[in-house]
């Protein structure tokens, strides 16, 4: 009986051993090999794969303000991938030893399986491979070289299957896997040529099956997208939905067809494919959510609008939905916006910049509404500030959007403008602080300080009172407290904070250092008890009166420069309220507030002048009389009076500057046609019949580069330095000066 045993024992380790090759074509060779490689190798294979897939799923964030990629990955395109070898590579593995070991994706870790079960399960008898489950291995190997950016590669694992394993059943797959690489590659002729091959086909033998089909026309839109062929994309997104087998893939195609439309302005197309997502309940619930916020954009300002405002408030009370009401409340406002409703709309985009869910993107759109109402109602300075937080907010990738530059453009004046409002607002105060008497003036300051006292005091007790209430539940505050247990001080950050608020009031900020209380590190004595007692007993600066007092300026000097800025802030202001922004009644304040503070001639010429244009503007002819007769009367010999007096012809000083100018660009050309004795010819013509022009010093340099052209560098030097010096301040005079230098250089 034991010789039996032990005799079918070795029998089975016989039949083991020989069913463990791969050169041997027998049925327990190949189903044992075909096993093994299915659930063991290729199984672990497509796990690594599968969670590879599960993590791009979880780190790719779509930005549904901009119009989706249809394969939602982020791939580099311009990183190509080439190995390099070393000399001697494959010779010594001592080198390799020292190098760090390679982070292994999970693709990569697919891809090692995938290759593990060919070189170990391959049965390629006489040409012909025996174990059925190596044309998965190849598959799982182009796949896993797909996702990690190795296109070349890829291809080559895909060809080797369509050139094997013609009648293999994933033969369709591989295909269309092998279009999509090429598309990556920029193959995308190819792509379309091999894919529109397997779909005719398809039409004869009607071998594709549904999700096949679906896979190959979101291919072809992938592939038709990167050529610009936008109605070829929508053919194939259409036929892409038609079934709905891949959920996520299908709905993501449709949100993308409605995306099309609405860049092309099909509106009523956009729609219903919109709407028809929002209401389809196969389709996952975020394109859903999204797809009613495209309804909503892509919904007239007329009656509609009611019913799509209606839906979002709806989904806005949903609990479900409080991921997406960054964008439903956004939308509600645009809504909102339309109907003419701002107060509304401000409240919704105050809302969709508070939600817990958002992104820096969206908080650019939200920003961006809220500067452009408070600059139709007229607030500047807010929509300034509003447009400051967009630029804030955006990074480098959205630096260059149209949208961006042409904000970035439009807050350069607000930014401006800013800047002169809160000049003329704070030297306004500090004027009316010195227009002030004594006793006015320490009314003032006590008031203020009895109010900061007591706003400080609130603020104290609201942080007591928060600390107390949480130590009461054992340290559990409900309002803003920390999770720590405990009744320590330390454990509480409320009173940390409050701490650390008094602190500062004292000492100021200060190091974590030995003898903190010293400012001057050098000296050598420590402050004893009684110093210490007396720096922490002194009193806050914020609530003595002499801090105020004595910061307000008594010097004539410091006053009246004061009031110049204010002056000419108020008449930039006026400028640029006129000629940028075209707010008559913002311009004429500030201009008739200037002529009340100041009346000198250049002012009150400059002003009036500025004055008439505005009131002739909105036809208010009495007003524009009155500043015309300032101008004919005090100042009739200047240059607007003129312009007043004969409108159609111009100041005559203008036409002398224009043709002056004329001149000038004439000589230039000139002297960069190397004509350079005609050029100083010109040059001499010129220079006298100019006064006081900025373009003398212009002419006189250009009159010593051509000298240097044409004669020695001596008298080239001594041409220089009479511009150098004649015209030292000037921009010709420092480059003539630049110049000498370098020949001084040059031996």
């Amino acid at each position: 009986m034991k010789k039996l045993s032990k005799t079918l024992a070795f029998s089975t380790l016989i039949a083991l051993a020989l069913s463990c090759s791969v050169k041997k074509d027998g049925f327990v060779n190949r189903n044992f090999h075909a096993v093994t490689t299915k659930y063991n190798v290729l199984f672990n294979g497509e796990q690594a794969y599968l969670k590879g897939i599960k993590d791009i799923e979880d780190n790719y964030r779509d930005n549904f303000w901009k119009r989706l990629p249809i394969e939602p990955i982020a791939f580099d395109e311009d990183k190509i991938i080439v190995p390099t070898f070393k000399p001697g590579t494959g010779f010594d593995d001592a080198d390799a030893e020292d190098e760090e070991p390679k982070q292994l994706t999970s693709f990569d870790r697919a891809e090692e399986k995938a290759v593990k079960a060919i070189q170990k399960h391959s049965m390629n008898i006489r040409g012909f491979e025996r174990n059925r489950q190596i044309d998965d291995a190849y598959l799982l190997l182009g796949k896993s070289r797909y996702y990690t950016q190795r296109f070349i590669p890829a291809i080559e694992a895909f060809n080797y299957i369509i050139a094997n394993y013609p009648k293999a059943d994933l033969i369709y797959d591989t295909k269309i896997w092998r279009a999509k690489a090429n598309i990556r590659l920029d193959n995308e002729t190819l792509a379309i040529e091999t894919l529109d091959l397997l779909l005719k086909l398809d039409k004869n033998e009607e071998n594709l099956s549904d999700l096949q089909r679906e896979r190959a026309h979101t291919a072809m839109a992938m592939a038709y997208e990167k050529t610009d062929t936008i109605h070829k994309v929508i053919e194939h997104l259409k036929l892409a939905t038609r079934t709905f087998k891949n959920k996520e893939q299908a709905a993501r195609n449709m949100f993308i067809l409605g995306q099309i439309y609405s860049e092309l302005n099909h509106r009523d197309s956009a729609r219903m494919v919109f709407q028809k997502l929002a209401d389809y309940r196969r389709a996952p619930y975020k394109y859903r959510i999204r797809a009613n916020v495209e309804l909503a954009k892509n919904t007239e300002h007329d009656s509609a609008s009611v019913v799509v405002l209606a839906r979002l408030k709806k989904l806005i009370k949903n609990s479900d939905n409080r991921k997406y009401l960054n964008a439903l409340y956004f939308q509600a406002g645009v809504l909102e916006k339309g109907r003419g409703k701002f107060e509304n709309a401000e409240a919704y985009f105050q809302k969709s910049l508070k939600a817990k869910t958002n992104t820096d993107y969206q908080k650019t759109h939200a920003y961006e509404q809220l500067g452009n109402l408070a600059f139709e109602k007229q607030q500047y300075v807010l929509a300034g500030s509003y447009y400051d937080s967009v630029l804030g907010l955006t990074s480098k990738k959205f630096d260059q959007e149209k949208r961006i530059r042409r904000l970035r453009r439009k807050n350069k004046g607000l930014t401006t403008l800013r800047k002169f409002e809160e000049t003329v607002q704070e030297n306004d105060s500090i004027l009316t602080l010195v227009g002030m008497s004594s006793e006015e003036r320490t009314e003032f300051f006590e008031t203020y300080i009895a109010k900061i006292k007591k706003e400080d005091e609130e603020r104290r007790q609201q942080m007591l009172n928060a600390q107390n209430f949480g130590t009461s539940f054992g340290g559990f505050g409900t309002i803003g407290a920390s999770t720590r247990k405990g009744k320590w001080y330390f454990y509480n950050d409320q009173s940390v904070a409050f701490g650390k608020a008094e602190f500062e009031k004292v000492w100021g900020t200060r190091a974590l250092e030995d003898n903190w209380r010293v400012s001057d590190k050098s000296a050598k004595n420590v402050p004893d008890e009684e110093e210490v007692a007396e720096a922490e007993a002194k009193p806050n600066p914020r609530y003595m009166l002499a801090t105020y007092l004595e910061a307000i300026p008594e010097d004539p000097k410091v006053v009246q420069q004061l009031k110049d800025d204010r002056n000419e802030a108020l008449y930039q202001l006026g400028l640029i309220y006129k000629e940028q922004f075209k707010n008559p009644q913002l311009a004429i304040e500030k201009l008739e507030r200037l002529l009340t503070l100041r009346k000198d001639r250049q002012t009150e010429l400059a002003a009036s002048y500025h004055l008439y244009q505005i009131y002739k503007g909105i036809d208010d002819m009495t007003k524009a009389d009155q500043y015309k007769e300032v101008i004919l009367t005090k100042y009739p010999d200047t240059r607007f009076a003129q312009v007043i007096r004969t409108p159609d012809q111009g100041p005559q000083e203008e036409k002398k500057v224009d043709e002056a100018y004329r001149r000038f660009k004439n000589i230039y050309v000139m002297y960069k046609l190397n004509k350079f004795e005609e050029t100083i010819e010109e040059v001499d013509k010129f220079l006298p019949t100019l006064k006081n022009s900025n373009l003398i010093p212009k002419l006189a340099l250009i009159k010593a580069l051509a000298i240097g052209k044409h004669k020695d560098k001596e008298t080239y030097k001594k041409a220089l330095e009479f511009v150098s010096l004649s015209y030292a301040n000037t921009d010709a005079g420092k480059k003539a000066k630049e110049i000498i230098t370098q020949l001084n250089k040059v031996k």
